[in-house]
């Protein structure tokens, strides 16, 4: 259900980190919004280093951006951002002020996954 892409440089991070990192981006998605782990999606995608900037130059960030369904409650996609942050700073060593997360979000009505519409929060 929920879909986590982490875009960074080509070669940024090897395949244990990354591993490492889907781990715990899925422990944290499990733990805050309550659901099992095998619903959480995470794809890295990994771009030519000359295809990244922030504040018009060049630069190595990791960009998280995740989705889930609409409907949890502010607090708790607020702790999911904060707790995401930190574990992709630990994991990585990449400083946080290079890392952003964005949590979007869409009625589950307007996601299919294993061909059958997603459940609301909690209806699982």
């Amino acid at each position: 259900m929920p879909l986590y892409t982490c875009t960074i440089a080509e070669s940024t991070l090897s395949a244990d980190v990354k591993s490492k990192l889907a781990a715990e981006v899925t422990r944290i998605h499990s733990a805050v919004n309550h659901v099992p782990s095998t619903y959480v999606n995470v794809v890295f995608n990994e771009v030519a280093a000359e295809n990244i900037y922030t504040d018009g130059r060049p630069a190595h960030p990791l960009i998280v951006n995740g989705w889930v369904r609409s409907g949890h409650p502010e607090d708790q996609t607020s702790r999911l951002v904060a707790e995401i942050a930190g574990a992709a700073t630990q994991v990585t060593g990449i400083p946080a002020e290079r890392v952003l997360v964005v949590i979007g979000n869409s009625p589950a009505r307007f996601a299919i996954e294993g061909g059958r519409v997603l459940p609301e929060p909690g209806q699982e």
